[in-house]
């Protein structure tokens, strides 16, 4: 996060093709005066930058990057960039038709200059004698100026980025294709302006490599559009303008012009602009593209609604409340992107070999071409063999095999109400094998999180709404759950009170406060023994489920509260499909054994320990680790915090306005337990993905730069010319792309894949 003193921006930056051209724009970025922070994302082209504003300016970084050979831009709006990334495909779409077209052609005219007749020749003779009836040096020259005219027009911007990067000191794809196509076509003019028996011509070679490699480019830049469409989705949601009340007048305004506390009308069918209180009218609302809640939900005066959630069936009033970048809408929005953009462990093995790749391959043509010119005295057969290994290396789909999968599951994740916070974070779920553990919360984590105050029990002369007026008091600053119990029974009792002061919080153990004169002491029976207060002896023991707090006036206990809460529906459902993954449950929980043993019982988990304080929890959380196992914890609340952030993934049921300051891991939106098994499964199966896409990458440029090198002509007269080579380098980075758009359509089951080892 920047700090008070430093400025943060995202740049576009084009002219990325490889792993190598993304760390050559950090690296320059970083040198560059008053930046403390770059990371560079190859999928969605832009550089996030962290930078002190006295030091660096927005243009000084764009410069930046322009010097190290590449382009950047200004940030503009979301549509125009996009707009422009659409014209930009839509170009090379065009550019790769035309060149393979004239590819096609120029091989068709180039049949004839063959220093050998084979059976396509005789069959082409048969049906278009006339083209063999041409003089052979016309023909060339007719290939020469088609060739350099194509070239200069579809491929200027592969040359000028390799000429770009040699000036830098740097190599990338585009100096393996430049150089490839370069040698092919220079020893082609060479042999037109200088005809010799023997010397043939690579015309139609050149230009179907380009052709093949600006189509791969199209359709890769189509599937990182669909990878990406998670976040242009939830981009979409918010609408531009708002109905807004002043004095009874209705007008239609633009988005920016609400403030805080206006009055807002929203229609059956539209989306909520802000995030907002309802203040008239009743409706149902979908948040499904928010939480991943497909269910319509209930909303009255009073509720809360979200920027981005659809109004179904009702007219209401609306009070403004969060605004533009604060709103749910747009931390959900913000978290998405900087998850995409990060990396994940597994992409540092992507890393280290694409910054040796192209130099290898580099050393390798040129090994091919010393071999073949010694063993075959053939300039023809060395210069084919040598363009096709330049061309069949494809340092692109190792640089996108882990980035492509986690964008795609990140913006998958945010469908289903899953967000998970980066690439580091998704493995860490994912690495969670058989037999490791996850420990989950009991309040509002399994348990719905909103307890009914089941009995009043006063002591002495009290009376019960005295002590709930004194305890709805103490409580009104605290968020937990049992305080939600008390304040909602008082306020339907319609009982009024004084604000508490000096209210202090003990994380799992209560409060104390000083309310009507008197020092209130709020809480379990920890807290009683924490400041030495007998607790009565002849009271009832709880029923079963029951969680009970304890009331005290200037040290002598006056009551106790009995607090009922209920299973969520999905707990026991989702509690067995974690076990079918594998994992151990346990339950850590604050509350008593009492209350405790039915919710786990309902629930499936036969692993209990009860009554732990924030600490008890931490230590039994690092216990677990010291012994061996992986650990995942699952929480709702602040008194989780510490566990969360120790654990190996920290899972927690984010809620509303505190989405952003929740310390897990993963953010769960749809606050049921059955997207706990959802999200693992998502990252496992991300995970799987990223591992096939590299083992892709890698057993591809294994596998096809011996082809192309003609490892196997000696004993199977097998060689690769050089435009196939370059439709396999481009099929490479599509494969690549299509295997990870896979996870745009994963979904949740009960018994998910087995564990990623």
């Amino acid at each position: 996060m920047p700090s008070p003193t430093t400025e943060s921006l995202t740049l576009p930056v084009l002219g990325m093709t490889c792993a190598s051209c993304q760390h050559h724009v950090e690296a320059t970025l970083s040198a560059t005066a008053g930046v403390e922070s770059v990371h560079v994302d190859l999928m969605a082209h832009r550089a996030s930058i962290v930078f002190d504003p006295a030091l660096a300016t927005p243009q000084q970084l764009v410069d930046s990057v322009r010097s190290a050979g590449y382009d950047a831009v200004l940030p503009r709006p979301d549509d125009s960039a996009a707009a422009g990334d659409r014209d930009r495909t839509a170009e090379s779409s065009l550019k790769a038709w035309v060149t393979l077209s004239s590819g096609a052609a120029a091989m068709l005219l180039a049949m004839p200059l063959g220093s050998s007749m084979g059976a396509l020749d005789h069959a082409l003779m048969r049906l278009v004698p006339w083209l063999y009836a041409l003089p052979p040096q016309p023909l060339r020259w007719l290939l020469l100026v088609l060739t350099g005219a194509v070239v200069s027009w579809a491929g200027s911007g592969i040359y000028l980025s390799a000429i770009r990067a040699l000036r830098h000191g740097a190599t990338n794809m585009n100096t393996l294709v430049g150089l490839g196509t370069s040698v092919a076509f220079l020893y082609s003019a060479f042999s037109t302006l200088s005809p010799a028996p023997g010397r043939e011509v690579y015309f139609d070679a050149v230009l179907l490599i380009l052709g093949f490699l600006l189509l791969g480019k199209a359709l890769e830049a189509r599937a990182k559009r669909r990878a990406l469409a998670a976040l242009d989705s939830l981009s979409r949601l918010r609408p531009v303008t708002a109905r807004r009340i002043v004095d009874g007048v209705q007008t239609l305004v633009p988005l920016a012009e609400i403030q805080p506390g206006d009055s807002i009308v929203v229609l059956p069918g539209e989306r909520y602009p802000v995030d907002a209180t309802i203040i008239e009218g009743r409706t149902t609302v979908d948040e499904s593209m928010l939480t991943g809640e497909s269910t319509p939900l209930p909303r009255e005066v009073g509720g809360r609604v979200l920027a981005g959630s659809l109004n179904y069936d009702g007219a209401v009033v609306c009070q403004a409340q969060s605004l533009g970048e604060a709103t749910v809408l747009a931390q959900i929005t913000r978290m998405v992107q900087q998850a995409q953009g990060s990396r994940a462990p597994m992409e540092r093995l992507a890393d280290r070999a694409s910054s040796i790749f192209v130099p290898v391959v580099l050393a390798l043509a040129l090994l091919t071409f010393a071999a073949w010119l010694f063993a075959t005295n053939s300039l023809q057969l060395a210069l084919a063999n040598t363009v096709a290994v330049l061309v069949i290396a494809c340092p692109c789909a190792m640089g996108l095999a882990v980035p492509a999968a986690l964008t795609v599951a990140v913006g998958r994740g945010a469908q289903l109400g899953v967000l998970f916070k980066g690439g580091e974070a998704l493995e860490r779920l994912a690495r969670l094998a058989q037999r490791d553990i996850i420990v989950l919360d009991k309040t509002g984590t399994l348990t719905v999180g909103r307890p009914v105050l089941a009995a009043i029990h006063p002591l002495a002369a009290h009376l019960e709404n005295d002590l709930l007026r004194l305890a709805a008091a103490a409580e009104e600053r605290s968020n937990h759950p049992l305080a939600h119990a008390l304040i909602d029974q008082a306020r339907a009792l319609g009982l009024v009170w004084q604000p508490a002061e000096d209210v202090q919080i003990l994380p799992g153990r209560g409060l104390t406060a000083k309310v009507e004169n008197h020092d209130c002491l709020l809480g379990n029976e920890a807290l009683f023994q924490e400041f030495f207060i007998p607790l009565p002896k002849q009271t009832t023991p709880p029923e079963p489920g029951i969680t009970r707090l304890w009331m005290a006036l200037d040290r002598v206990p006056v009551g106790y509260f009995d607090a009922r809460d209920a299973l969520r529906p999905d707990a026991a459902e989702a509690i067995t499909a974690l076990r079918a993954l594998g994992l151990r449950v346990l339950m850590l929980t604050g509350d008593s054994a009492a209350a405790a043993a039915p919710i786990a019982a309902q629930a499936g988990i036969t692993e209990v320990k009860a009554a732990l304080d924030p600490a008890s929890k931490l230590a039994r959380i690092r216990a677990l680790q010291q012994s061996g196992l992986r650990v995942a914890m699952v929480g709702d609340g602040i008194n989780d915090a510490a566990s969360l952030a120790q654990a190996d993934a920290g899972i927690a049921m984010g809620t509303g306005a505190d989405l952003a300051q929740e310390a897990g891991d993963v953010l769960l939106l749809r606050t049921q337990p059955s997207a706990i098994p959802a999200a693992l499964g998502l990252a496992r199966q991300t995970l799987r993905i990223m591992r096939q896409n590299l083992g892709w990458a890698i057993g591809y440029n294994l596998l096809g730069i011996p082809l192309a090198a003609g490892l196997l002509y000696p004993a199977f007269h097998i060689l690769l010319t050089p435009w196939l080579a370059a439709a396999a380098m481009a099929l490479s980075s599509v494969c690549v792309l299509a295997n990870s758009l896979r996870l745009r359509h994963w979904q949740p089951t009960t018994h998910t894949a087995s564990p990623a080892s």
